[in-house]
Parts: C-alpha cells; structure tokens; sequence
C-alpha cells in the first residue's frame, strides 16, 4: 500500500473551510458595494496581506530550498501568476453576479459541477482518474443535489453566469496544478491577486459607482474575505496542489459547501433538513473514498 499523504488534504480541507465560513462574510459584503468593487477590494487586500508572508517564508528556507527557489524562471512565476489572475476574476466575479439571479441553494449546485468538469477536461490533457475517483465523484455529485437542490431546475439567467463560472473554476484548478509545481506558490498566488484586483478595479469604475462609505461599511466583511479567504484559503489551495491528483483536490475542496451549510447550522442556528444532512454525509463519504490509497500493482518476476 502506498502510504498516505497528509499534508496536501490537510491544507486543501483547510482552504474548503475557510471559503465555507466566509460565506456570510460575502453575503453581508455585497449589501454595501457591488460585486465588482467587492472582488477588487478583497483581491487587493489578499495581496498585500501575502507580501510579508513572502518575506517571513523567504528567511525560513533552508539554504537548498533558496537556491531551489532562485533557479525558478522568472518569467513562468509571471506568466503562472497572470494566468491565474485572470482566470479568478472572471470566475469570481460571474459567481457575483450569478448569485444576484439565482437561490443560494441553485447557485452552490451549479458552482459544485466542477468537481466533474475538472477530471473530464482532464483526459483531454492525458490525466486518467481510476474507478475509485469516478465514483466518488459521482456519489459527490449526488450528495450536493440532495444538498443544495430543494425545489425544481430550470435554466435561468443566474445560472448560465454560474455554469461559466464552474467551468473557469475548473480551469483554475487545472492551470495550478499546472504552474505549482514550477514556481514559488505563495509569490504566485501574490500575484494572482494583484491580477485578479486591479482587473475588477477596471470593471468597478467602468460598471459600477464605488464609494468609501460603501467600502467601510462592509470593512468587517471585506477584510475577512481578502484575509482569510483570498490570502490564506487560496495560497493554501496552491501549496496543497502542488504535486496533487487535481481530482481528489476538486473533491476535498468541493467541501466549500458543506462548510458553508454546517456553518449556518452552527453560527446562524439554521436548522439542516434530513435531505441535506444526507447530501452532506454523501459529500464525506466521496471525498473519503477518494482518499484512501491505492494498492500498488506487484512486479511478476
């Protein structure tokens, strides 16, 4: 039996907790500013947050991992961070906007569909998932149906931003797993933030009309969004990927909307249907599957 990693699930089910928890913190921010500004502010604040993490990191390297770190191409660290940029703030923003037509509950299903989408753009890229991943993406599936889905579907306008915004969530994922393993993860998720901000600032003074008093008034929530969410949540999720199936990534980090529901239950004392509690045991269950390491396939001599 291959033995276990630890440390890459830890920090992707910490990064699915913190993007669960900061749910509300969304919500209430979005009463004050509009998606665009939110999304710029929050970005920004994510950045800057990273750069003395930069720094602090930089002076705990051993004298091998700074050399290692020096020998990295500038030029991809820029180009993964850019790439990234870009994807997050069109994928960000559509879910804003997506979640302004749309029920909470629609909006979390449709958003949750890149757990599929990420291993099926996979095998156009040679990445194969075994039996036991597809399963367990597939008892996934269900148990955010169960989860999220109370009423009847239909396509609406909120939805179409949603379905893009999973597949360019997909997309994220993919160009990380990509990137991570090349480039110093913390410096890149730095810049993908920067990216992803001054990108929504444009669409903020072009779209919208943002004022400081809009700002402050959702300080709280926007700080713990850029914080927690953007600064550490995400550069966990680069670090956590780094080297990582992108499959059972998708899966453990698809827990965003189990958090999110267990939160409410605990924080906001929001009461969880049977169908809900059932959908999100299923989730475990998946992820957990997805978990358990393969037999290794015995050499016949």
């Amino acid at each position: 039996m291959k033995s276990f990693n630890w440390k890459n699930p830890t920090m992707l089910l910490l990064t699915a907790f913190i993007w669960g928890s900061a749910f509300v913190a969304q919500s209430v921010g979005m009463d004050s500013m509009g998606p665009l500004t939110f999304s710029c502010v929050r970005s920004i604040i994510g950045s800057i947050v990273l750069v003395p993490c930069i720094i602090v990191l930089d002076r705990w390297k051993s004298p091998q991992e700074r050399e290692r770190v020096a020998q990295m191409d500038l030029r991809t660290l820029l180009l993964g961070g850019v790439s990234c940029g870009v994807v997050l703030c069109v994928a960000s923003n559509l879910q804003q906007f997506g979640i302004q037509y749309t029920s909470v509950g629609k909006a979390g299903f449709i958003t949750a569909l890149y757990i599929v989408i990420v291993p099926v753009l996979g095998l156009f890229l040679g990445r194969r998932c075994g039996l036991k991943v597809w399963l367990a993406v597939l008892i996934a599936l269900v148990g955010f149906y169960l989860l999220c889905m109370t009423g009847g579907f239909s396509l609406e306008r909120g939805d179409v931003y949603l379905l893009c915004c999973s597949v360019l969530f997909s997309c994220h994922i993919l160009v990380i797993d990509h990137f991570s393993p090349l480039v110093d993860g913390v410096k890149m998720s730095c810049i993908q933030f920067l990216v992803s901000g001054v990108l929504s600032g444009i669409g903020m003074f072009l779209f919208e009309t943002p004022t400081v008093e809009g700002i402050l008034a959702g300080a709280g929530s926007v700080l713990y969004a850029g914080v927690l969410s953007c600064g550490v949540a995400y550069t966990l999720q680069i670090v956590g990927q780094t080297n990582y199936n992108p499959t059972v990534a998708t899966l453990l980090m698809s827990l965003e909307s189990v958090f999110s529901v267990l939160t409410g239950w605990v924080v906001l004392h929001q009461k969880l249907s049977v169908r809900e509690l059932s959908g999100c045991v299923l989730i475990f269950i998946a992820v957990i599957l997805a978990q358990l390491p393969e037999k290794e396939k015995q050499s016949v001599s």
